[in-house]
């Protein structure tokens, strides 16, 4: 007779010392996200070689990529919190059913951006430009994202399974399997290298889902060799429960919705800045490429703190909780003061990478400079999203990014554009940004005082 519920031996997540338990979860992943950071700088460097205005369309497809990038990192929260959970409670039933929703949401993901790709890609740049090949390259780059998008949703949840049970080693690995295949295909795909057909822009996108997808394959068959506590079927994935999904759902959407709030700032803050000149949305696209170099990082650290924190909740080990939580706060913000520094004292160099005009280095070295002040403060935002998640509390999340993007960044940089200056309006990031830290703050000391002082302390 099948058993409901087998009894799991304890995790590592349970019984390390805590800083090198995150240490050794979060190293791989910081790693990985730094390297795919690195390859979306690359992307860019290659496409600005085409053109000043192939640079702007990849920029002007922020929105559509944030929303479909959302899709699968907010799905794949819920499920890293749950599953994490479910394994500190020793629910071996529950840890397989989580996994085997998570990869159902996948492909529901992937069904819904094929379309988007098919049918909404030209429509969207037509409503932001009427330069008819900033339209054409945005089209070509965003139909191919998305129609074969495949490759992203399936990687990340597989990574995500491999995460929750502490296995980041093998996370990065297939993580950097897909961003050095997007590297070497890059110049290969766009500039016709090799023997391959010129693509352009074209084959920037191809490059990407490409390194995707093989970063699928092989986290799929790393799961299958390594990740002995956890089970999937494709019965369980074809019939997935809906309760599952409710509660991949209510961790995850505040991230998706969350995410998608960041689209509709960019595009918003593309059509003010593209009002000046189209220059400054290239800037903006730019600058977003490079602060990744220092926010994927720190996503790294978050996705280690997950795991760990919402292990030992369900395990009932609240030390170990706020140990996590204080040592994710620091190397958090001393990550983005690093950042802080590049930005203040390199900007010229970090634009010319680009093949930066002087008309955009003289945009961009203001903007990169005021923009950058924010780095004060994110370190701490960023990591106390990962202690909401992980707690079930990711609706924090959502309202703190609600207020930061929604309510203050673009109300303040239209009220900026209106004085004519476009130096005025980069000020509307920092100003966000203050106001994000105080509602973090307030959102922290709650978490504290009605969740985690009232976990028990079995260690």
């Amino acid at each position: 007779m099948e058993k409901e519920q087998v009894k799991l031996s304890e995790n590592k997540m349970g019984v390390l010392p805590v800083n090198r338990l995150l240490v050794s979860m979060a190293w791989p992943m910081v790693l990985s996200m730094l390297v795919q950071a690195f390859y979306n700088v690359v992307d860019s460097i290659f496409v600005s070689r085409l053109s000043e205005n192939a640079l702007t369309a990849v920029s002007l497809a922020f929105p559509i990529q944030i929303i479909l990038i959302a899709m699968g990192t907010g799905a794949g929260v819920g499920m890293n919190a749950i599953l994490s959970r479910a394994l500190g409670e020793k629910d071996s039933k529950s840890v397989n059913r989580v996994a085997e929703t998570g990869v159902f949401l996948a492909f529901a993901s992937f069904v819904v951006f094929l379309l988007v790709g098919i049918f909404v890609s030209r429509p969207f740049f037509l409503t932001q430009t009427t330069d008819m090949e900033i339209v054409e390259y945005g089209t070509q780059y965003v139909s191919i994202c998305c129609i074969f998008s495949c490759g992203i949703y399936f990687e990340l949840v597989f990574e995500r399974m491999l995460q929750s049970t502490g296995k980041t080693l093998q996370s990065m690995f297939s993580q950097l399997v897909g961003a050095l295949t997007n590297i070497v295909l890059d110049p290969i795909l766009i500039f016709g290298l090799l023997g391959a057909p010129k693509m352009g822009v074209a084959g920037a996108a191809a490059a990407t889902v490409a390194g995707q997808i093989l970063a699928a394959i092989v986290a799929f068959t790393l799961n299958h060799i390594y990740n002995k506590e956890v089970h999937i079927s494709l019965k369980g994935i074809c019939r997935p429960e809906p309760r599952f999904i409710l509660n991949i759902y209510k961790v995850g959407l505040p991230s998706i919705v969350m995410q998608s709030i960041g689209s509709v700032t960019n595009y918003g803050m593309n059509l003010i800045l593209i009002s000046f000149t189209p220059t400054a949305t290239a800037v903006f696209g730019i600058y977003y490429k490079i602060q990744s170099i220092f926010f994927m990082p720190v996503m790294g650290l978050n996705n280690a703190m997950i795991p760990i924190i919402a292990y030992n909740y369900g395990a009932g080990k609240r030390s170990r909780i706020i140990r996590t939580i204080k040592l994710g706060i620091i190397y958090g913000i001393c990550m983005m003061l690093i950042g802080l520094a590049v930005f203040q004292l390199f900007p010229d160099a970090l634009l010319l990478m680009f093949d930066a005009s002087e008309n955009m280095l003289s945009i961009g070295r203001v903007a990169l400079r005021i923009a950058s002040l924010s780095y004060i403060f994110a370190g701490f935002c960023i990591v106390s999203g990962a202690v909401f998640q992980a707690l079930g509390n990711g609706v924090y999340s959502l309202i703190v990014s609600f207020l930061r993007q929604i309510v203050v960044l673009l109300p303040a940089a239209y009220l900026l554009s209106l004085t004519g200056s476009l130096d005025a309006v980069w000020w509307c990031i920092p100003i966000a940004e203050i106001m994000s830290v105080a509602v973090t703050l307030i959102m922290l000391l709650r978490i504290s005082r009605r969740i985690i002082s009232r976990v028990p302390d079995n260690v």
